[in-house]
């Protein structure tokens, strides 16, 4: 199914996505420093960085001196839970949002009615370059709670004024049922879980031409074009990516429309987005950059450029579309999920390029970095075969010979039975297990190591 559509969905709101991008950075300039006055008023921790580098007031900056100023992390989020960087009065805060990090730790994100019109109006535009319009169905698959994605569809669907279907994570047999009677358009959840639906569907014996499905918005984890084929080949519809963080404001920072080409449109009158080296360094459009967001209008817990720890690229608007928005990559990993193996740096998205690539390979697989043996650490890979029965060695040959040549090293390939592989049903996949010393990797697939 082709990337670019034949015509470009209308614009949700015209004024902010197809703004003259020369005027559209003037806007960005006067939020700027109406943020940084909000922090300095705060006197938070990020007012206490401002005038340690000698910014007094938002005044005396600009985005061109932008990376002269210093960061803000998820760590700072923990070191200061669960209020330190709110900025503006409790009583202001109308909702929590977050996501657990470490040990458990959740990155909790208070945010005000001013925060939740502005994440309702980026996801408007999200769904609206989806496609969905007043006459919309959409199905809501993500998780509700103090996850971001499913009050984030929801809010961005009742805004657009389509209907909203929120049946929440899991229940498959019932997603199953509200697709078959109720024939939403939409269909908004993680892309395992999509994978999941299709593969429910296929075993109900329903063909995807039997579906009213026109597009998925997929976020909420890395996904690879490999796994976008899979899914339109199950679902029949258009596959789009989304993306969001709840430090910034959830799903709808950015999300690729039927016309972006491929790539993500950045909702950057409220989202100023740069790309960093490991260094700091920003880097120029087209190499892989650490995204750094800065959100120029949320009031109740605002963020100068906040390094979100993603990797990805960024461009132009897409050639020829009504959008003129600056837009990113699809993720090509995260920076805290780089594996380091005998001196090379591999992402994991680039393991599942290669996979994907192979017909015969289904989109359920695990990657281990296995560093039991600290002094030899190994990378192994279990795959299941899209159908059998199958040959297990020569697709075993051939996949170790492709990684190789696309990573630079070697590591181990095992083609395992179908059902070997652990499935989730709710939440994010999880594709990526690291083994430590003394550590065990979890049953079915302990046999193998």
């Amino acid at each position: 199914m082709s990337i670019d559509a034949p015509s470009p969905p209308p614009l949700v709101d015209p004024d902010a996505e197809g703004c003259p991008p020369e005027q559209r950075r003037e806007l960005q300039e006067r939020r700027l420093r109406e943020l940084v006055d909000r922090l300095l008023a705060a006197n938070g921790v990020q007012a206490e960085r401002l005038r340690a580098a000698g910014v007094t007031a938002g005044a005396g900056v600009s985005l061109d001196e932008l990376a002269k100023l210093p960061t803000v992390a998820k760590a700072d989020l923990w070191e200061h839970y669960p209020w330190g960087l709110i900025a503006v009065p409790r009583e202001d805060v109308v909702c929590l949002h977050g996501s657990s990090g470490t040990s458990g730790r959740p990155s909790l994100v208070p945010y005000t009615a001013v925060d939740v019109s502005i994440w309702a109006e980026v996801m408007a535009r999200a769904l609206g370059g989806a496609g969905a319009n007043r006459s919309s169905v959409i199905q809501v698959a993500y998780g509700y709670g103090l996850f971001t994605g499913g009050q984030g569809m929801h809010h961005g669907g009742m805004r657009l004024g389509a209907t909203v279907l929120p049946l929440s994570a899991g229940m498959t047999d019932r997603q199953l049922r509200m697709l078959a009677d109720l024939r939403p358009d939409i269909l908004c959840c993680t892309p395992s879980y999509a994978i999941y639906l299709g593969e429910a569907l296929r075993a109900a014996g329903t063909h995807p031409d039997e579906l009213s499905l026109r597009a998925g918005v997929f976020g909420a984890e890395p996904w690879t074009e490999g796994m976008r084929t899979q899914i339109e080949a199950l679902l029949g519809l258009r596959a789009l990516d989304i993306y969001g963080l709840s430090e910034i404001v959830g799903p709808g920072v950015a999300c690729e429309s039927l016309d972006s080409a491929g790539m993500l449109n950045v909702a950057e009158d409220h989202f100023y987005v740069e790309a960093i080296d490991s260094d700091g360094n920003p880097v120029p459009d087209g190499t892989p950059g650490e995204l750094v967001f800065s959100t120029l209008t949320k009031t109740g817990m605002p963020l100068l450029r906040y390094r979100s720890g993603d990797i990805a690229t960024l461009a132009g608007p897409a050639p020829g579309s009504p959008r003129t928005l600056r837009r990113m990559s699809k993720l090509l990993g995260r920076r805290d999920d780089m594996l380091v193996v005998r001196g090379v740096n591999v992402f994991p998205t680039e393991i599942e390029a290669v996979l994907l690539a192979d017909e015969r390979v289904s989109p359920h697989y695990l990657i281990v970095e296995d560093r039991r043996e600290p002094a030899r650490a190994e990378l192994r890979v279990a795959v299941e075969p899209m159908s059998t029965p199958f040959d297990a060695e020569p697709l075993r040959a051939e996949l170790t010979g492709a990684l190789r040549e696309r990573l630079g090293v070697g590591c181990q390939v095992w083609v395992v039975e179908p059902g070997t592989v652990p499935r989730t049903e709710v939440g994010k996949a999880r594709r990526l297990l690291r083994v430590g010393e003394g550590e065990q990797v979890p049953e079915p697939l302990r046999g193998l190591f």
